[in-house]
């Protein structure tokens, strides 16, 4: 009797692993579209010479967009959700992008944000990956950290504080880099079994991490 339960274990241990597998092969091929997609609306607007929008309209559309999102996850809109989810981050992106190859070294300051993006993310998944640790316990800690970036944005609004958005990108990077080993290790360890949901995660991520990147690296490059 014990054999036979050994057997079922490792049976279910199998098939869990296959599943798992199955949702980061998913995962990580909707994310590489969604990027590309991403990355070639941003190259329209930049083309196009698309202005800075409203942050509450774009704020509002991001918001709405993902709560379709989830609430079409498993869904047959979920796939052209994410992609008009993305396109849009992507097309937000375009004034800054356009602001940063108008600047001297533009174009390498673009490079160097998309370099040091993939690197960071790469290292971080595949460490979160082959190491087996177990990152979820960050969750709080992550969710506290973002809140507080969040409020020091709003008082960035009211108070000219030198240096504050600087401080802020930095920080957003450091949570961005946190929450790819949070949610990489979440799908790993069979938390998110929806592999649309888990795209939508590390796009944020790695567009919260490539935007302030750029911001940095673009304030550091300025001869201002």
């Amino acid at each position: 009797m014990s054999e036979e339960r050994v057997i079922a274990a490792t049976t279910a241990d199998q098939v869990s692993a296959r599943g798992i597998n199955k949702v980061l092969r998913q995962t990580y091929m909707l994310l590489g579209m969604t990027l590309a997609f991403s990355a070639a609306m941003t190259a329209v607007a930049v083309s196009v010479g698309a202005t800075p929008m409203n942050w509450i309209v774009s704020l509002v559309v991001m918001i709405g967009l993902l709560f379709a999102v989830q609430g079409a996850r498993n869904s047959v809109w979920a796939l052209p959700l994410v992609f008009a989810f993305t396109g849009w981050m992507g097309w937000s992106l375009g004034p800054m992008v356009s602001f940063v190859l108008g600047s001297a070294g533009g174009m390498g300051i673009l490079f160097n944000a998309t370099a040091g993006t993939a690197i960071t993310f790469f290292a971080l998944s595949a460490y979160a990956i082959t190491s087996g640790r177990d990152f979820t316990f960050m969750r709080g800690f992550l969710m506290t950290g973002l809140v507080v970036c969040l409020l020091a944005i709003v008082a960035g609004f009211f108070f000219q504080v030198p240096g504050l958005q600087l401080a802020i990108s930095g920080a957003l990077i450091l949570l961005a880099s946190g929450f790819i080993l949070f949610d990489t290790s979440n799908i790993v360890r069979g938390g998110e079994t929806n592999y649309v949901m888990a795209t939508v995660s590390l796009y944020i991520n790695i567009y919260m991490l490539f935007s302030n990147l750029l911001a940095i690296l673009g304030v550091m490059g300025s001869d201002d």
